[in-house]
This record gives C-alpha cells, sequence and structure tokens, in this order.
C-alpha cells in the first residue's frame, strides 16, 4: 500500500482542543492533537505508506463510527472503541502495546509495568513506555491511562494537562501530577 492510496483526514473540535482523525478505507489509522501536528502526519505517513494522498473527508469517520463516539467521548459521554475498524502502522511489538491498551478499561489506570505483563514480556517496561509513546490512536487506544509505577503523570504526545484531562473526562483524579514532560512529542 503507498501510491494510489489514500488517507482521509478530518478535524473534529473539541471544547478545548481540536483532534484530527486520520484514516484510510480500511480503517482509522491516527488522530493526532491539534492541526499542526497534521504537518508531522504527512512526514510520518510518508514513511509509513509512501506517495499516499491526504484528502480531507469526514465520510469515513462517520461510517466508522469513529467521529461520533469522540465526540460523545469529549463530551464526557463513556463510550467504548473496540468494534472500531483500525489501520494500524507500525512494528510488530508497537502493535502488540497498541492492541494490549484497547484492554484498559474506562476509568482505569495501569501502570507500564503493567501493560509490559499484559503483553507477557514483564522485563520490557522501556520498550512498552516507547511503543506507548508512539501509539497513533490516543483516546481510541488509551495511552493516556498508562502512568508511571509510582502513580505518577508521564509523558503524553499532547502534554501532561491534556492527559490529565482526558483521565478526568473519566473520573480519574487520584493521579499525582507531579509527573513530567520528559516524553512529549
Amino acid at each position: 500500500m503507498g501510491a494510489g492510496t489514500t488517507i482521509y483526514h478530518y478535524t473534529l473540535p473539541d471544547a478545548e482542543a481540536t483532534w484530527t482523525l486520520l484514516g484510510s478505507e480500511r480503517g482509522v489509522c491516527g488522530l493526532l492533537y491539534n492541526e499542526e501536528q497534521l504537518g508531522e502526519a504527512r512526514t510520518w505517513l510518508e514513511k509509513q505508506r509512501p506517495g499516499a494522498q491526504l484528502r480531507a473527508d469526514r465520510g469515513p469517520f462517520e461510517a466508522f463510527g469513529a467521529a461520533d463516539r469522540l465526540r460523545r467521548y469529549f463530551a464526557g459521554e463513556r463510550v467504548g472503541f473496540e468494534d472500531i475498524p483500525l489501520d494500524l502502522m507500525g512494528t510488530p511489538f508497537q502493535r502488540e502495546v497498541w492492541a494490549a491498551l484497547a484492554n484498559i478499561p474506562y476509568g482505569e489506570v495501569w501502570t507500564y509495568g503493567r501493560l509490559a505483563e499484559e503483553i507477557g514480556r514483564p522485563t520490557a517496561t522501556r520498550a512498552v513506555g516507547a511503543a506507548n509513546g508512539r501509539n497513533p490512536l490516543p483516546v481510541i487506544l488509551p495511552c493516556h491511562r498508562v502512568v508511571g509505577a509510582n502513580g505518577t503523570l508521564t509523558g503524553y504526545r499532547g502534554g501532561l494537562t491534556v492527559k490529565k484531562r482526558l483521565l478526568a473526562l473519566e473520573g480519574i483524579d487520584h493521579v499525582e501530577d507531579r509527573g513530567h514532560e520528559r516524553f512529549r512529542f
């Protein structure tokens, strides 16, 4: 897949931010925080699907159910994303970690260690953290629900303020916010 492939994008405004969905005809492949990340997405897509064309079109995301569910999620409604078709682009290890993120229940947090155990690699905590940081589908594959071993927030693509807000939407307010921005990108 590459040349001749179309990657669709649709920007979904949220009360406090802008989220941009990316997807192919097979499923959703990215969710970006704020529109300025679209330039970064072009670079990422060129590596993953050389020659793919970006085209604005909300139709695929409405058909997949992703746009409506994200709107409802950001409005504070408890929704699931498990049946939304995905078109993940990453290494086999990354995809394994991302699939495990989908197992973290709404309103709960896991540590990176627990996530590593979930995939059967209890000594791979750092590698799991790196894969988590590359998750192309935050919220849908809820990497915001992963915290440090000491219970503090850790890096998040949109910044710790966004991570804390997403957790608060789910009623999680017991996580310490003395974490760090080290992994912000």
